[in-house]
């Protein structure tokens, strides 16, 4: 049962909520104290069952950890009328504190209920229009762990009207240290939607800085694990990103919402068949890397099946039996036909050569059974046959051949890359071995497509595509194979793709993932980014994304904003320390050439400094970032060195615009722009 609803006693309601907040940390210490005193020696049958329950019982005892800096519940209801009961006159309602987690007092009564409980929807969802049933909803504001303000919107009284939450903005300009935090109690109720959209269909996401959309991605997750946790705890889930640091920054929030079993990783992990020790120039990745390539490499691999010529004749005893080379070709051709992958069917031959034996041994009376079956197929003739016709293929070595074979790599390019494609993705030298060669991160993506080709990809339940806007074709791909069976959030924005090969379009990127019948969904309420540096980052969008609705930024606060002539490193260096006063963190973000020379700047004067991924702390609240890792990262304030050096550290005008885009839309409270070349036309 829940709590039935009185009104708070007048004396001090924020002491009674205290006084709740205290017995529900009590419930949840006795939570993890039952679990923690469990005997399971007589309820395993062996060791191996110990170990799973063992290790079963250690999740759950971390899965209820009370994380002191992390408020155990943020939010109330007061429901009209008990959620699910008869709404005749009279019913008493019933009260909710809605959480992280789920808490239990020892007779079983929900002390605090899940945020993704069904029962916390009108949480995000209840308006003025719509209360949902709601005579109050009440937030609370926290200093660390200390519940120390309330505030209440009374849904269901006309005479209340409509207000902007101070404690919500209060939440999303409070100042960050350390890792990405979890925005569970700010979730709007157009990002409520995504979160709780269901786990048959795929979601695409088109949100510009600081739309919450890698939040929404993550606590997505954590809802659709809540929902559906036995479909998803056998078919895994996986949340992919774009770099290391950009994990490191993230990997906190799923294990604040009480999930500790998301796999995270890059596309280069998910790849990572070879050594990757080399690079390609822009124009081979981009040919490496476009959808034309999964064409060539079929026909590359399929090149090696060759009909046959001879017949296979199997001893057997005294007896000889004979496959004729047309019935040969005959199943040579009903499995390209078939169209599975080659390693299937180069295992499914011998079994139809074998089977071809089996009916001529029939129809000579005899009576042979699967066990024979098994024997011819294991039979000499029929191995050097299979052979011969269907030979086993190396991923790794097919790619490298068409990478330094120029004729084969012509004769399966025939029609899809032309010469000057061709000759960019050629290598320069010969190489002795797969081991020898130095991969490109593109390499890999193709050796993943041609290991699938050969034997299916593994298929997850959910998979999280964070940054989505910067995959090439063929890596789309390589995600699409993790998730066949399964569904897909793609988190991204057009506006900030900063690769040559950046999407043009979701639809054409949904296309790749083997997902074109997702929805996409549009996210343009800026919670992070000041109105005034959004306003002013949004000159560029012209140029970079015509068409695309820019953010319109909901923060009553415009912000820190100034732009400042700068007579070198040492005024960067002063804006740094300036900021630094400033409560929370400071990312100084520069053109990757120009960082050895700031780094020296920043040691000289004192300034201790971090690099992306490292975490921030209350003595080192300054990070190094270069424009390349500044994707997806956020800082309270944000010192960002000449711009023109961005831009011209990009291989043409419109990337390196949009890699600006990206460092302008980091600060979440304040921006200096310094710079002693002109700023690019487009800000003027």
């Amino acid at each position: 049962m829940s709590t039935p609803v009185h009104d708070d006693p007048p004396a001090d309601p924020l002491a009674r909520e205290r006084a709740h907040l205290a017995a529900s940390r009590a419930a949840l210490r006795a939570m993890r104290e039952d679990v923690e005193s469990l005997d399971i020696s007589d309820v395993t049958a062996n060791w191996v069952n110990a170990q799973i329950l063992e290790r079963q019982i250690a999740e759950r005892v971390k899965a209820l950890a009370d994380l002191s800096d992390t408020p155990l519940f943020f939010g109330r209801l007061d429901y009209l009328h008990a959620p699910g009961a008869d709404r005749a006159e009279g019913a008493e309602g019933e009260r909710f504190y809605v959480g992280r987690r789920h808490v239990h007092d020892a007779d079983g009564d929900p002390m605090v209920v899940d945020w993704r409980a069904p029962v916390s929807q009108p949480f995000y969802r209840a308006s003025k229009q719509d209360p949902m049933d709601l005579a109050l909803r009440r937030r609370f504001g926290y200093t660390g762990g200390d519940l120390t303000a309330y505030e209440d919107e009374h849904l269901s009284d006309p005479a209340e009207a409509a207000t902007t939450s101070r404690l919500l903005q209060q939440e999303i300009e409070r100042p960050r240290v350390g890792p990405m935090r979890d925005i569970v109690a700010t979730i709007q109720p157009e990002q409520d939607e995504i979160v709780r959209a269901g786990l048959a269909g795929s979601v695409c996401v088109q949100g510009g800085p600081g739309t919450g959309k890698t939040a929404v991605g993550l606590h997505r997750v954590a809802y659709l694990l809540y929902a559906h946790r036995e479909r998803l705890a056998r078919a895994g889930t996986l949340v992919i990103g774009p770099n290391r640091s950009f994990l490191h920054y993230i990997e906190q929030v799923l294990p604040a919402l009480g999930e500790l079993t998301v796999r995270q990783a890059t596309v280069d992990d998910l790849v990572a068949h070879v050594e990757v020790r080399g690079t390609d120039d822009a124009v081979a990745a981009t040919v490496k890397g476009d959808a034309r390539m999964a064409r060539v490499l079929r026909r590359a691999l399929y090149s090696h099946v060759t009909m046959p010529t001879e017949p296979v004749v199997v001893v057997r005893g005294s007896r000889r039996w004979r496959v004729p080379a047309y019935e040969l070709e005959e199943v040579v051709r009903e499995l390209l036909d078939r169209g599975i992958r080659y390693g299937a069917a180069r295992e499914a031959l011998p079994q139809r050569i074998a089977h071809a034996v089996l009916v001529q041994m029939e129809r000579a009376g005899e009576a042979p059974d699967d066990r024979v079956q098994n024997a011819v197929a294991r039979n000499a003739a029929v191995k050097a046959a299979v052979k011969a016709v269907w030979p086993a293929v190396d991923p790794a070595k097919l790619v490298l051949r068409l990478l330094t074979d120029a004729d084969f790599l012509a004769e399966h390019a025939a029609g899809l890359l032309d010469e000057e494609e061709q000759k960019a993705i050629l290598w320069a030298k010969p190489v002795r071995s797969v081991k020898s060669a130095r991969w490109s991160a593109a390499d890999a993506v193709l050796i993943d497509e041609a290991t699938d080709l050969i034997e299916r990809t593994h298929s997850l339940g959910h998979v999280v595509l964070d940054e989505a806007q910067d995959l090439s074709p063929m890596q789309y791909r390589a995600v699409g194979r993790r998730c066949t069976t399964g569904s897909v959030t793609v988190l991204g924005d057009l506006a900030q793709g900063t690769t040559p090969w950046a999407t043009r379009s979701w639809a054409e990127a949904l296309a790749h993932l083997g997902k074109e019948d997702a929805v996409v969904e549009e996210l343009t309420a800026g919670f992070r980014v000041p109105t005034d540096v959004i306003a002013y980052a949004s000159r560029l969008l012209p140029s970079i994304a015509p068409g695309l609705t820019p953010v319109a930024s909901i923060r009553e606060n415009p912000g820190f904003f100034e732009i400042r002539d700068a007579a070198g490193t040492g005024d960067v260096v002063a804006a740094c320390r300036e900021l630094l006063a400033r409560e929370g963190s400071l990312g100084l973000i520069a053109a990757d050439a120009r960082l050895p020379e700031l780094s020296r700047a920043l040691t000289e004067a004192g300034l201790t400094h971090l690099s992306p991924g490292e975490e921030t702390t209350r003595e080192t609240r300054l990070t190094l970032v270069p424009a390349s890792l500044a994707k997806g990262l956020e800082y309270d304030y944000v010192v960002l060195d000449e711009p023109r050096a961005i831009v011209d550290g990009e291989p043409d005008e419109r990337t390196g615009l949009r890699r600006l885009y990206v460092c302008l839309t980091r600060a979440v409270s304040g921006l200096i722009v310094a710079h002693t070349a002109p700023l690019p036309e487009q800000l003027a």
